[in-house]
């Protein structure tokens, strides 16, 4: 059978593709299969999150000052934006826009920042007041806790961990977030 060159072409760039962004996730890696939040209100949840600590991970690695707004898109998406500073508050700025879509299960988002490939974003724990949120993936490999403000007290911190803990994240992985004063 002879295959035109195009089609040989397109499947070579998406299987690289598959390889880059699904296929290289560390093989100690484990299948978080854990309920995320119970209720979930989008318009509460939308605006603008300080990222307070997060998993090491090669997109937001050496990054300060991170924050992540969401805010809806005429499509009835969710457009994420995700700031932050390279290697100082002072460094420079970058910035990424992706798109986010709701699902079935409260809580638990699609995100995108690629094409159609979407990753999970879970809910996992949430204030009531909508002030702090940890987020999980369906991998472990992947932990923020955000919050409405710059800094958390200490006893917010460590019931979040506390809680990121009893759903068997390691929290000593996690990196603190230098975040500037508002």
């Amino acid at each position: 059978m002879n295959i035109p060159k195009f089609v040989k072409s397109a499947f070579l760039l998406f299987t690289l593709t598959l390889l880059v962004f699904g296929g290289c996730k560390n093989q100690n890696s484990a299948i978080m299969n854990q309920p995320g939040i119970e209720q979930f209100d989008l318009q509460k949840y939308l605006g603008k999150w300080y990222e307070i600590a997060r998993y090491d991970h090669r997109f937001e690695r050496g990054l300060e000052g991170v924050t992540a707004s969401y805010s809806l898109r005429e499509d009835g998406k969710i457009r994420v934006l995700n700031a932050g500073y390279k290697n100082s508050l002072d460094g420079k700025y970058k910035e990424a826009v992706g798109k986010a879509k709701t699902t079935d299960t409260p809580g638990k988002l699609k995100v995108s920042f690629f094409w159609f490939f979407y990753s999970d974003y879970i809910i996992l724990e949430l204030d009531e007041d909508y002030q702090w949120a940890l987020i999980g993936s369906s991998s472990d490999n992947y932990l923020w806790i955000l919050s409405r403000t710059p800094q958390l007290n200490e006893q917010t911190k460590e019931n979040i961990l506390s809680k990121a803990r009893a759903r068997g994240y390691n929290t000593s992985k996690l990196i603190w977030v230098k975040q500037k004063s508002e």
